[in-house]
């Protein structure tokens, strides 16, 4: 998503009405027509960089399974400068048809974030 590719969180999150989303730009956002448009907005930005899951749990049950871990990296700021992120997420699945969907993202508000694209924590 960082180059502006939307397929991978579109093949990962589940495209129904309950998804929610509280992403490091803070807020919540309800149902996947909010989520994906907040990701198409985010993809826009063209932040660049990775960001991996460090430190991870997982915990899976048989239609639910659940991600703790630090999203740890580097996105790059509107002048094309280094942006190091690190907060704590929390990521929720449910089986749906036999595949694993992404169904709740939570990360701490990354002021880092704010501050690099311009973008106002809500």
């Amino acid at each position: 998503m960082f180059v502006g590719n939307l397929a991978p969180m579109n093949a990962i999150w589940s495209h129904r009405s309950d998804v929610t989303d509280m992403g490091p730009f803070g807020g919540r956002l309800t149902g996947w027509e909010a989520v994906g448009e907040e990701f198409k907005k985010e993809a826009g930005m063209k932040l660049g960089g990775r960001v991996v899951c460090t430190d991870l749990i997982v915990q899976v049950g048989a239609d639910m399974g659940y991600t703790v871990c630090v999203e740890e990296g580097q996105n790059m700021s509107a002048e094309g400068k280094p942006v190091t992120v690190s907060h704590r997420a929390t990521n929720v699945f449910r089986k749906e048809s036999g595949q694993w969907k992404l169904v709740h993202h939570h990360t701490d508000i990354s002021l880092q974030l704010e501050k690099a694209t311009g973008s106002t924590v809500k």
